[in-house]
């Protein structure tokens, strides 16, 4: 209960410290997760201590790291300057080990683990539309940075939303791995978001 109560607080806080979507932290329900369509059923065994809204959370949450990793990979490419390639770098370099988390949890618990295409089809949360994508990949230099903090911000209050649903949700997140990583996710881009917000300060001097 501790744990929901705190993450809840830390999304509420994140979006009145400049978050780019108020409507994130207001709407109920597992709308953090409505554009899940995995094509698999989900069928949770007797006695299990997980839930199908932890395996729609881990399944969801691939899709949503692989996009912010191709938005990572965009930096070098892209002219940015040095310090959001190193906040670049480390999203992506943090980002692809938690995908692996993710798919070995989905597939020890036999359930349908999505690759890093899964971005493509699915709309999780603060995930940017392919019109936002094609503007990012259009931008170069400063108009590159600052469209990629704006939109990895978007990214990473998206994901917090998706870990507040899963609290949410009646019996989730009380398995041990899951709650464990979903509340990393809660410390580490809450913390990024804080750091994106100072680097587009600094871009507007």
């Amino acid at each position: 209960m501790t744990t929901k109560r705190v993450t809840g607080a830390l999304v509420l806080s994140v979006v009145l410290l400049g978050g780019p979507s108020l409507a994130l932290s207001q709407r109920g329900g597992m709308e953090g997760m409505k554009g899940m369509d995995m094509g698999h059923e989900i069928v949770i065994p007797k006695g299990a201590l997980y839930t199908k809204a932890d395996v729609e959370f881990m399944q969801g949450m691939i899709a949503h790291h692989a996009q912010a990793v191709v938005m990572s990979r965009m930096a070098k490419s892209h002219g940015a300057n040095p310090q959001v390639l190193r906040l670049s770098a480390k999203i992506d370099q943090s980002q692809v080990p938690e995908i692996h988390i993710m798919q070995d949890w989905l597939k020890r618990n036999k359930q349908f683990a999505p690759d890093t295409s899964s971005w493509r089809h699915m709309t999780m949360a603060g995930m940017l539309t392919p019109e936002q994508m094609k503007e990012l990949e259009a931008a170069k230099g400063v108009d590159f940075d600052r469209a990629y903090l704006e939109y990895m911000i978007q990214h990473h209050v998206g994901a917090l939303r998706m870990v507040e649903d899963l609290f949410a949700s009646p019996l989730a997140g009380q398995e041990v791995d899951v709650n464990v990583f979903a509340n990393d996710v809660v410390t580490v881009q809450t913390a990024e978001i804080g750091i994106m917000q100072k680097l587009l300060t600094q871009l507007a001097k």
